[in-house]
């Protein structure tokens, strides 16, 4: 591979009307080979110097280009260019509008534009005009402004100043403004008709119609465009999707079989883009190759996290990593192949700190929540950036899923192998539920409990209490996997061992409950995926509460005997020492469990059972 050269200010290139992500992978490979610089984005940059297209188009970037004097040329300029090892002359690879069918003895009128603007007759098409813009819509407007001001118009909205002298009127009705300004009015085909003249433009079928500037790279044309094409495929995806809806999620994963044996893809082109800046280029080249069986090289991809995290990616660069993470889980999901394990592993790592997926995932809640991660994020977080991290947490779940699926299964071999084993559980906790993380991800779940709260006055009080009731979701549903994960390895093996840790994490739980107002503990314990420890959970914070009121509850395991013969005389001291004006306690209708705190059983403040002896309920024997 070519090591990338300097890049210069003489050659900077955009790609209008080329559809084929192969084709213009090549083509952004070569710019980038000999050293110059591509533009992308789907609207027209004035530092552009070249335009390449593959014939005339009535888009956005080709007017512009043509009204500011740009070279417009075809492909073969670059791949002859990288054939030769150097730039080569433009000139036998300018765009010919007219030679192709076109009126006889008519000059180009690409060519045209640029001797005129390079030998400094005039600095564009529109140059000399004051142009009153009356157009409603404002992104029709954004991309007409452009056109013009490539053209070196001087471009006025409505009202314009009292000291501009108008000299064009462009907008969509004629007849509504035909006296406007004391200036000539005239449709916005005329511009079209200014740079490529009557004969050219009905010759090339060119009239300018109420349209939309490129919404993604080339996608829309702002001229007539025969779509019936694009129709039937929407139509055919919006039908596939549909199907797809009707099945469970998690047969839309491939499984491995033999397409996995392809031919090994090329991904070279990825590393040269990200090494030169251009991301979303390098995401496009990327799904060129996005097959079954096909895991690009995770160092290519940990460019691309880093961008996405740092805080500087474009709304469009980070849905598109998000689709690209998507693709590569469904296409390479973690059952049967532990080398998408080990994928996944290196590339969702905090690109500063690199020290696993946990990290990573911690990292990311806490800048959610707004407290302190691993290191400084950038501040203030924008709507975009913590979108993306919903997205990103979200992905982790479903990468976490995807692996409890696979052990469901029994097809996850090796217990090492696993992506939920090696990000929960070190070496020395293999036999504990309650690991360093798992402890983490419950203090992790309490915090954001209480945070869901507290949306103050003075936010967009809805938009964000759904950002973070989606947070407190996803982390109740990454605990759940984490717990039936844990349950369904070791259950077979040691169902003693399951208990202990159930109980020990329930504890652990019940300590972190202790300062929860009574409200948010009532749907805190409720919420909690997993049955069994929803169950113990709840067990361990009413024992906890009638250990502080001086009342002891034996540890035997929950039956309906503990249940009548303990709990109930346990409710009923706790009523007897409440403090005066406090609720009375409900139980559970749910389960063997309670929802009190300290705040409303506390015996501060009384007489009742102050010095008395904590006093023990076991149950009866029978």
């Amino acid at each position: 591979m070519h090591m990338p050269r300097m890049v210069d200010t003489k050659h900077v290139f955009q790609v209008s009307g080329i559809k084929n992500l192969q084709k213009k992978g090549k083509l952004l490979h070569g710019i980038v080979q000999l050293g110059g610089k591509y533009i992308g984005g789907s609207v027209y940059k004035d530092g552009t110097t070249h335009l390449i297209v593959t014939r005339e188009l009535p888009s956005e970037k080709f007017m512009a280009a043509c009204a500011g004097g740009k070279w417009i040329v075809t492909p073969e300029y670059i791949f002859d260019s990288v054939k030769n090892g150097s730039w080569l002359p433009e000139g036998p690879y300018e765009l010919d509008i007219v030679s192709k069918g076109g009126v006889p003895g008519t000059s180009n009128p690409v060519k045209v534009w640029r001797e005129r603007v390079t030998s400094r007759a005039m600095a564009g098409a529109f140059e000399g005009w004051r142009v009153l813009l009356m157009v409603n819509e404002p992104t029709r407007r954004d991309m007409l402004r452009r056109i013009l001001k490539a053209g070196k118009a001087n471009v006025y909205s409505y009202p314009p100043p009292s000291h501009a002298d108008v000299t064009h009127v462009l907008t969509k009705h004629v007849a509504e403004h035909v006296k406007a300004h004391n200036a000539p009015c005239y449709s916005i085909e005329h511009m079209a008709l200014h740079l490529f003249g009557e004969d050219v433009c009905s010759d090339m079928g060119l009239t300018w119609t109420e349209g939309q500037p490129e919404e993604t790279q080339e996608a829309n044309d702002a001229l007539s465009t025969d779509f019936s094409e694009l129709e039937s495929e929407a139509r055919d995806y919006i039908s596939q999707i549909g199907e797809r809806k009707r099945l469970p999620d998690i047969l839309s994963y491939y499984a491995p079989g033999p397409y996995a044996q392809t031919a090994v893809a090329n991904f070279s082109n990825v590393q040269s883009l990200t090494e030169c800046g251009l991301f979303t280029q390098a995401l496009e080249e990327l799904q060129l190759y996005l097959l079954p069986g096909q895991l690009p090289p995770a160092p290519f991809l940990q460019p691309l996290m880093r961008h996405a995290l740092h805080g500087d990616a474009k709304p469009f660069f980070l849905s598109e990593f998000r689709t690209v993470l998507h693709s590569i889980l469904r296409n390479n999901p973690p059952w049967g192949s532990p080398a998408s394990g080990t994928f996944f592993m290196k590339v969702l790592q905090c690109p500063q700190c690199r020290k696993g997926v946990w990290p990573l995932l911690e990292t990311s809640l806490r800048f959610c929540m707004g407290s302190k991660p691993c290191h400084s994020l950038p501040s203030p977080a924008s709507p975009e950036l913590l979108r993306f991290h919903g997205d990103l947490q979200a992905f982790m779940l479903e990468l976490f899923k995807c692996d409890m699926h696979s052990a469901s299964k029994g097809e996850a071999g090796d217990l090492r192998s696993s992506v939920l084993y090696r990000v929960f559980w070190s070496l020395w906790e293999h036999s504990t539920l309650a690991s360093k993380a798992v402890q983490q991800i419950a203090q992790l779940l309490v915090q954001a409990s209480l945070w869901e709260r507290s949306v103050s006055e003075g936010q967009e009080r809805d938009c964000e209490r759904d950002r973070r009731q989606t947070l407190v979701l996803t982390l109740q549903d990454t605990l759940g996997v984490v717990v039936d994960y844990w349950w369904q390895e070791y259950s077979r093996l040691n169902r003693s061992l399951v208990d202990k840790g159930l109980e020990d994490l329930a504890q652990h739980i019940a300590i972190l409950c202790q300062d929860l107002p009574p409200d948010v503990l009532q749907t805190f314990v409720p919420g909690m995926v997993p049955t069994r420890l929803r169950m113990v959970t709840a067990d361990a914070i009413f024992r906890n509460v009638c250990c502080r009121n001086g009342i002891i509850i034996g540890a035997e395991p929950i039956s309906l005997r503990k249940i009548v013969s303990s709990y109930l005389p346990a409710l009923g001291r706790l009523c007897a020492v409440r403090t005066g004006g406090s609720r009375v306690p409900r139980a559970d209708s749910g389960g063997p469990g309670t929802e009190p705190t300290s705040y409303s059983w506390s015996t501060q403040g009384t007489d009742t059972g102050r010095d008395t002896p904590p006093q023990s309920l076991q149950e009866e024997p029978g």
